[in-house]
């Protein structure tokens, strides 16, 4: 697989792009109609951001996440997975891309990431399942856990 990530030589210099981008994607997350988490994501390709995404409901549905009882509804989508949706409906593609992600993927999503041909992962926060991190290690993705911005 053809690897189109930038990753740059300097890890300093590498260090000051991951927290930029995941700072944008903190301000994504704010676009969440969501209340218990708000979760943003990037994907950037080639030095370029060529998709975007945030958790919420599906287009045509009310913007609550969340049932009266403050659990979420189970069609909410993923930050993640809107990213990679979006890119899949422009002229662009994921391949060799790195996924900026305020918090690590789920299992499901990690399919989707591998699917998608994403090469690496930054993410913030820790998600309560490990496993979506364990698939995408043993897919071969580069995963990088940032400290607090």
């Amino acid at each position: 697989m053809q690897n189109d990530t930038l990753v740059y030589a300097d890890p300093a210099k590498q260090d000051r792009y991951d927290r930029a981008y995941m700072r944008m994607a903190l301000e994504w997350a704010k676009l969440s109609h969501c209340v218990r988490k708000k979760v943003g994501a990037l994907l950037v390709r080639e030095g370029m951001i060529i998709s975007d995404g945030y958790n919420g409901t599906p287009t045509g549905f009310p913007n609550d996440c969340e049932d009266a009882e403050g659990l979420t509804h189970w069609y909410v989508l993923h930050a993640e997975a809107n990213a990679i949706m979006k890119v899949a409906r422009s002229t662009n593609n994921a391949r060799g891309a790195t996924l900026y992600l305020t918090h690590s993927p789920c299992k499901d999503c990690s399919k989707l990431i591998l699917q998608a041909g994403i090469q690496r992962l930054v993410y913030l926060d820790p998600y309560k399942d490990p496993s979506g991190l364990e698939l995408l290690r043993s897919g071969g993705v580069m995963v990088h856990k940032l400290e607090a911005l």
